[in-house]
Protein backbone atom coordinates (compact mmCIF):
# COMPACT_ATOMS: atom_id res chain seq x y z
CA UNK A 1 0.00 0.00 0.00
CA UNK A 2 1.63 3.42 -1.09
CA UNK A 3 2.03 6.25 1.44
CA UNK A 4 -0.35 8.64 0.60
CA UNK A 5 -2.88 6.05 0.91
CA UNK A 6 -1.72 4.16 4.23
CA UNK A 7 -1.63 8.25 5.55
CA UNK A 8 -4.95 9.16 4.02
CA UNK A 9 -6.45 6.16 6.28
CA UNK A 10 -4.95 6.79 8.98
CA UNK A 11 -5.90 10.30 9.54
CA UNK A 12 -9.19 8.90 8.77
CA UNK A 13 -9.07 6.70 11.28
CA UNK A 14 -8.36 8.82 13.97
CA UNK A 15 -10.75 11.91 12.71
CA UNK A 16 -13.22 9.08 12.61
CA UNK A 17 -12.20 8.41 16.82
CA UNK A 18 -12.03 11.88 17.63
CA UNK A 19 -15.33 12.61 15.93
CA UNK A 20 -16.96 9.65 18.42
CA UNK A 21 -14.92 10.68 21.78
CA UNK A 22 -15.78 14.12 21.64
CA UNK A 23 -19.51 14.52 20.02
CA UNK A 24 -22.97 14.72 22.41
CA UNK A 25 -25.12 13.82 19.40
CA UNK A 26 -25.59 9.97 18.74
CA UNK A 27 -25.96 10.69 15.14
CA UNK A 28 -22.46 11.93 15.36
CA UNK A 29 -21.11 9.54 17.71
CA UNK A 30 -22.80 6.68 15.46
CA UNK A 31 -20.99 7.89 12.12
CA UNK A 32 -17.92 8.25 13.65
CA UNK A 33 -17.65 4.16 14.64
CA UNK A 34 -18.95 3.56 11.28
CA UNK A 35 -15.67 5.67 9.95
CA UNK A 36 -13.58 3.87 12.16
CA UNK A 37 -15.14 0.30 10.95
CA UNK A 38 -14.49 0.97 7.79
CA UNK A 39 -11.06 2.60 7.72
CA UNK A 40 -9.07 -0.35 9.25
CA UNK A 41 -10.58 -2.50 7.09
CA UNK A 42 -8.25 -2.21 4.11
CA UNK A 43 -5.46 -1.79 6.65
CA UNK A 44 -6.59 -6.22 7.39
CA UNK A 45 -6.25 -6.54 3.70
CA UNK A 46 -3.09 -4.96 3.34
CA UNK A 47 -1.79 -8.24 2.54
CA UNK A 48 -4.18 -9.89 -0.11
CA UNK A 49 -4.77 -13.24 1.02
CA UNK A 50 -7.23 -15.95 2.20
CA UNK A 51 -6.68 -15.51 5.29
CA UNK A 52 -7.00 -11.71 5.84
CA UNK A 53 -9.61 -11.12 3.45
CA UNK A 54 -11.68 -13.70 6.01
CA UNK A 55 -10.49 -11.88 9.01
CA UNK A 56 -11.60 -8.46 7.57
CA UNK A 57 -15.01 -9.71 6.91
CA UNK A 58 -15.30 -11.20 9.63
CA UNK A 59 -14.51 -7.78 11.63
CA UNK A 60 -17.02 -5.92 9.14
CA UNK A 61 -19.70 -8.57 9.82
CA UNK A 62 -19.51 -8.16 13.85
CA UNK A 63 -18.95 -4.66 13.87
CA UNK A 64 -21.85 -4.01 11.32
CA UNK A 65 -24.25 -6.33 13.46
CA UNK A 66 -23.33 -3.97 16.86
CA UNK A 67 -23.59 -0.52 14.62
CA UNK A 68 -27.09 -1.87 13.30
CA UNK A 69 -28.49 -2.78 17.22
CA UNK A 70 -26.52 0.91 18.84
CA UNK A 71 -28.53 2.67 15.39
CA UNK A 72 -32.08 0.91 16.71
CA UNK A 73 -31.51 1.49 20.34
CA UNK A 74 -30.84 5.58 19.24
CA UNK A 75 -33.77 5.50 17.12
CA UNK A 76 -36.12 4.22 20.35
CA UNK A 77 -34.44 6.71 22.35
CA UNK A 78 -35.08 9.55 20.41
CA UNK A 79 -38.86 8.23 19.97
CA UNK A 80 -39.23 8.19 23.64
CA UNK A 81 -37.34 11.40 24.79
CA UNK A 82 -37.72 14.32 21.15
CA UNK A 83 -34.00 14.83 21.12
CA UNK A 84 -30.60 13.28 19.80
CA UNK A 85 -28.50 14.47 23.04
CA UNK A 86 -26.31 11.76 24.66
CA UNK A 87 -26.82 13.32 28.37
CA UNK A 88 -30.29 12.40 28.38
CA UNK A 89 -30.79 8.97 30.75
CA UNK A 90 -32.03 6.58 28.42
CA UNK A 91 -34.69 3.82 28.89
CA UNK A 92 -33.53 0.54 30.38
CA UNK A 93 -34.41 -1.21 26.98
CA UNK A 94 -32.24 1.21 25.16
CA UNK A 95 -29.49 0.97 27.92
CA UNK A 96 -29.23 -2.59 27.65
CA UNK A 97 -29.08 -2.55 23.17
CA UNK A 98 -26.60 0.10 23.75
CA UNK A 99 -24.33 -1.73 26.49
CA UNK A 100 -24.87 -5.37 24.10
CA UNK A 101 -23.86 -3.50 20.86
CA UNK A 102 -21.28 -1.61 22.70
CA UNK A 103 -19.95 -5.07 24.00
CA UNK A 104 -19.84 -6.69 20.64
CA UNK A 105 -17.41 -3.67 19.57
CA UNK A 106 -15.04 -3.88 22.17
CA UNK A 107 -14.86 -8.35 22.08
CA UNK A 108 -16.62 -8.67 25.85
CA UNK A 109 -17.35 -11.94 26.81
CA UNK A 110 -19.75 -13.72 25.30
CA UNK A 111 -19.61 -11.59 21.95
CA UNK A 112 -15.26 -12.52 22.12
CA UNK A 113 -15.12 -14.84 19.55
CA UNK A 114 -14.74 -12.56 16.68
CA UNK A 115 -11.23 -11.29 18.18
CA UNK A 116 -8.99 -14.05 18.33
CA UNK A 117 -10.01 -14.65 14.88
CA UNK A 118 -9.79 -11.23 13.34
CA UNK A 119 -6.75 -10.25 15.00
CA UNK A 120 -5.02 -14.05 14.28
CA UNK A 121 -5.87 -12.69 10.52
CA UNK A 122 -4.18 -9.53 10.34
CA UNK A 123 -1.11 -8.19 10.02
CA UNK A 124 0.56 -6.92 13.06
CA UNK A 125 0.26 -3.66 12.74
CA UNK A 126 -3.33 -3.92 11.93
CA UNK A 127 -3.64 -6.56 14.63
CA UNK A 128 -1.88 -3.04 17.37
CA UNK A 129 -4.23 -1.19 16.15
CA UNK A 130 -7.73 -3.28 16.42
CA UNK A 131 -6.29 -4.35 19.87
CA UNK A 132 -6.00 -0.67 21.26
CA UNK A 133 -6.93 2.59 19.21
CA UNK A 134 -10.25 0.78 18.04
CA UNK A 135 -10.58 0.47 22.01
CA UNK A 136 -11.65 4.39 22.56
CA UNK A 137 -14.26 5.26 20.51
CA UNK A 138 -16.54 2.63 22.71
CA UNK A 139 -14.96 2.97 25.83
CA UNK A 140 -15.46 6.99 25.60
CA UNK A 141 -19.43 5.75 24.50
CA UNK A 142 -19.25 4.10 28.33
CA UNK A 143 -17.82 6.41 29.85
CA UNK A 144 -20.74 9.06 29.01
CA UNK A 145 -23.43 6.71 29.43
CA UNK A 146 -22.18 4.67 32.69
CA UNK A 147 -24.79 6.03 34.93
CA UNK A 148 -27.69 4.45 32.82
CA UNK A 149 -26.42 0.87 32.88
CA UNK A 150 -27.00 -2.02 34.24
CA UNK A 151 -24.90 -2.94 37.11
CA UNK A 152 -25.65 -6.35 37.21
CA UNK A 153 -25.47 -6.71 33.48
CA UNK A 154 -21.86 -5.10 33.64
CA UNK A 155 -20.39 -6.84 35.81
CA UNK A 156 -21.70 -10.54 34.67
CA UNK A 157 -19.73 -9.58 31.42
CA UNK A 158 -16.54 -8.51 32.69
CA UNK A 159 -16.30 -11.66 34.84
CA UNK A 160 -17.18 -13.83 31.81
CA UNK A 161 -14.42 -11.34 29.85
CA UNK A 162 -12.03 -12.08 32.54
CA UNK A 163 -12.59 -16.02 32.44
CA UNK A 164 -12.82 -16.53 29.04
CA UNK A 165 -9.82 -14.26 28.37
CA UNK A 166 -7.54 -16.67 30.34
CA UNK A 167 -8.93 -19.64 29.69
CA UNK A 168 -8.99 -19.32 25.55
CA UNK A 169 -4.99 -18.35 25.70
CA UNK A 170 -3.78 -21.52 27.05
CA UNK A 171 -3.11 -23.64 24.56
CA UNK A 172 -2.16 -20.83 21.92
CA UNK A 173 0.72 -20.61 20.05
CA UNK A 174 0.08 -17.53 17.90
CA UNK A 175 1.14 -14.90 19.61
CA UNK A 176 -1.58 -12.54 18.28
CA UNK A 177 -4.15 -14.45 19.74
CA UNK A 178 -2.46 -14.80 22.99
CA UNK A 179 -2.95 -11.03 22.56
CA UNK A 180 -6.01 -11.22 22.02
CA UNK A 181 -7.44 -13.05 24.43
CA UNK A 182 -5.63 -10.68 26.78
CA UNK A 183 -7.31 -8.06 25.56
CA UNK A 184 -10.61 -9.71 26.26
CA UNK A 185 -9.30 -10.09 29.75
CA UNK A 186 -8.61 -6.27 30.12
CA UNK A 187 -11.59 -5.24 28.75
CA UNK A 188 -13.58 -7.13 31.31
CA UNK A 189 -11.03 -5.07 34.09
CA UNK A 190 -12.05 -2.03 32.79
CA UNK A 191 -16.06 -2.82 32.62
CA UNK A 192 -15.67 -4.05 36.22
CA UNK A 193 -14.78 -0.81 37.34
CA UNK A 194 -16.72 2.08 34.94
CA UNK A 195 -19.98 1.60 37.21
CA UNK A 196 -17.82 2.63 40.90
CA UNK A 197 -14.96 4.66 39.33
CA UNK A 198 -14.51 5.76 35.47
CA UNK A 199 -11.12 7.18 36.23
CA UNK A 200 -9.63 4.11 37.09
CA UNK A 201 -10.70 2.62 34.06
CA UNK A 202 -9.24 5.31 32.07
CA UNK A 203 -5.92 4.74 34.02
CA UNK A 204 -6.66 0.92 33.39
CA UNK A 205 -7.04 1.17 29.18
CA UNK A 206 -3.98 4.05 29.32
CA UNK A 207 -1.55 1.41 30.40
CA UNK A 208 -2.87 -1.39 28.63
CA UNK A 209 -2.67 0.13 25.43
CA UNK A 210 0.98 1.29 26.57
CA UNK A 211 1.72 -2.56 27.32
CA UNK A 212 0.05 -3.48 23.91
CA UNK A 213 1.50 -0.74 22.07
CA UNK A 214 4.98 -1.68 23.38
CA UNK A 215 4.65 -5.32 22.96
CA UNK A 216 3.28 -5.04 19.58
CA UNK A 217 6.43 -3.29 17.81
CA UNK A 218 8.70 -5.63 19.55
CA UNK A 219 6.92 -8.19 17.37
CA UNK A 220 6.83 -6.11 15.02
CA UNK A 221 10.51 -5.27 15.11
CA UNK A 222 11.39 -8.89 15.10
CA UNK A 223 9.07 -10.49 12.54
CA UNK A 224 7.93 -12.71 15.64
CA UNK A 225 4.34 -14.43 15.18
CA UNK A 226 4.26 -17.74 17.27
CA UNK A 227 6.41 -18.93 20.20
CA UNK A 228 8.50 -21.05 18.14
CA UNK A 229 10.03 -17.61 16.72
CA UNK A 230 9.84 -16.36 20.10
CA UNK A 231 12.10 -18.90 21.38
CA UNK A 232 14.78 -18.02 18.84
CA UNK A 233 14.75 -14.15 19.80
CA UNK A 234 17.47 -14.99 22.86
CA UNK A 235 20.49 -15.33 20.24
CA UNK A 236 19.21 -12.65 17.78
CA UNK A 237 19.03 -9.81 20.61
CA UNK A 238 19.25 -10.21 24.04
CA UNK A 239 18.38 -6.52 25.26
CA UNK A 240 15.01 -7.58 23.51
CA UNK A 241 14.79 -10.28 25.21
CA UNK A 242 14.94 -8.79 28.53
CA UNK A 243 12.93 -6.10 27.88
CA UNK A 244 10.08 -8.39 26.55
CA UNK A 245 10.55 -10.72 29.70
CA UNK A 246 9.42 -7.34 31.53
CA UNK A 247 6.78 -6.12 29.12
CA UNK A 248 4.96 -9.86 29.28
CA UNK A 249 4.91 -9.90 33.24
CA UNK A 250 3.88 -6.12 33.38
CA UNK A 251 1.13 -7.29 30.87
CA UNK A 252 0.06 -10.11 33.29
CA UNK A 253 -0.23 -7.81 36.21
CA UNK A 254 2.69 -9.28 38.34
CA UNK A 255 4.06 -6.94 40.80
CA UNK A 256 6.40 -4.84 40.64
CA UNK A 257 5.53 -3.90 37.30
CA UNK A 258 3.30 -0.85 36.07
CA UNK A 259 0.81 -3.86 34.90
CA UNK A 260 -0.15 -4.28 38.51
CA UNK A 261 -1.03 -0.76 39.43
CA UNK A 262 -4.33 -0.67 37.70
CA UNK A 263 -5.31 -4.08 38.91
CA UNK A 264 -4.12 -2.66 42.63
CA UNK A 265 -6.65 -0.24 41.96
CA UNK A 266 -9.70 -1.92 40.85
CA UNK A 267 -9.57 -4.50 43.74
CA UNK A 268 -9.04 -1.65 46.29
CA UNK A 269 -11.75 0.43 44.77
CA UNK A 270 -14.22 -2.80 44.74
CA UNK A 271 -12.74 -3.62 48.61
CA UNK A 272 -14.03 0.09 49.62
CA UNK A 273 -17.41 -0.82 48.09
CA UNK A 274 -18.47 -3.90 50.20
CA UNK A 275 -17.72 -6.00 47.26
CA UNK A 276 -15.61 -8.51 48.17
CA UNK A 277 -16.28 -11.92 46.46
CA UNK A 278 -16.04 -10.02 42.71
CA UNK A 279 -12.36 -9.05 43.35
CA UNK A 280 -11.66 -12.56 44.69
CA UNK A 281 -13.09 -14.16 41.37
CA UNK A 282 -11.40 -11.70 39.47
CA UNK A 283 -8.24 -12.55 41.07
CA UNK A 284 -8.29 -16.31 40.92
CA UNK A 285 -9.35 -15.86 37.05
CA UNK A 286 -6.39 -13.35 36.64
CA UNK A 287 -3.92 -16.73 37.54
CA UNK A 288 -5.06 -18.46 33.90
CA UNK A 289 -3.74 -15.13 32.34
CA UNK A 290 -0.51 -14.81 34.59
CA UNK A 291 0.20 -18.49 33.22
CA UNK A 292 0.16 -17.85 29.67
CA UNK A 293 2.25 -14.99 29.88
CA UNK A 294 4.56 -16.81 32.60
CA UNK A 295 4.90 -19.45 29.64
CA UNK A 296 6.17 -17.08 26.92
CA UNK A 297 8.21 -15.24 29.16
CA UNK A 298 9.59 -18.82 29.82
CA UNK A 299 10.21 -19.87 26.71
CA UNK A 300 11.67 -16.46 25.43
CA UNK A 301 13.94 -15.48 28.53
CA UNK A 302 15.02 -19.03 30.40
CA UNK A 303 15.33 -21.55 27.64
CA UNK A 304 18.33 -21.66 25.12
CA UNK A 305 16.28 -22.84 21.89
CA UNK A 306 18.48 -25.78 19.94
CA UNK A 307 20.52 -24.17 16.85
CA UNK A 308 22.75 -25.48 14.74
CA UNK A 309 24.65 -22.46 14.63
CA UNK A 310 28.08 -22.78 16.71
CA UNK A 311 28.16 -19.13 17.51
CA UNK A 312 25.95 -18.03 20.54
CA UNK A 313 25.13 -14.77 18.99
CA UNK A 314 23.76 -14.81 15.42
CA UNK A 315 24.37 -12.80 12.68
CA UNK A 316 21.66 -10.41 11.58
CA UNK A 317 21.62 -7.48 8.96
CA UNK A 318 20.24 -4.16 10.88
CA UNK A 319 16.50 -4.03 10.49
CA UNK A 320 15.08 -1.09 8.81
CA UNK A 321 11.62 -1.15 10.43
CA UNK A 322 11.59 1.98 12.58
CA UNK A 323 9.92 1.60 16.72
CA UNK A 324 10.90 5.31 17.42
CA UNK A 325 8.35 5.27 20.40
CA UNK A 326 9.43 1.81 21.69
CA UNK A 327 11.99 2.10 24.41
CA UNK A 328 10.18 5.29 26.45
CA UNK A 329 7.18 3.10 25.88
CA UNK A 330 9.18 0.19 27.38
CA UNK A 331 9.38 2.43 30.48
CA UNK A 332 6.86 3.60 31.32
CA UNK A 333 4.63 0.47 31.00
CA UNK A 334 7.56 -1.78 33.19
CA UNK A 335 8.75 1.10 36.02
CA UNK A 336 5.76 3.34 36.23
CA UNK A 337 4.88 1.41 39.88
CA UNK A 338 6.55 3.75 42.41
CA UNK A 339 3.88 6.84 40.47
CA UNK A 340 0.96 4.67 42.21
CA UNK A 341 0.21 7.43 44.72
CA UNK A 342 -0.15 10.10 41.96
CA UNK A 343 -2.53 7.73 39.68
CA UNK A 344 -4.23 6.85 42.82
CA UNK A 345 -4.80 10.26 44.16
CA UNK A 346 -5.89 11.09 40.60
CA UNK A 347 -8.65 7.94 40.44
Amino acid sequence: MKIPITTLILISLFMGTMLTMIGSHWFLIWAGLEINMLTIIPLMTKKTNPRSTEAATKYFLTQATASMLLMMAIIINVTNTGQWSITKNPSQLTSTMMTIALAMKLGLAPFHFWVPEVTQGSPLFSGMILLSWQKLAPISIMLQMYESMNLNMMLALALLSILFGGWGGLNQTQLRKILAYSSIAHMGWMTTILMYNPSATILNLTIYLMLTIATFSMFYLKSNTTTLMLARLWNKNPMMTTMMFATLLSLGGLPPLTGFLPKWIIIQELTKNDNIIFPALMTMMTLLSLYFYMRLTYSTSLTSFPTTNSMKMMWRTQTMKKTPFLYPLITVSTLALPLSPTFATLS
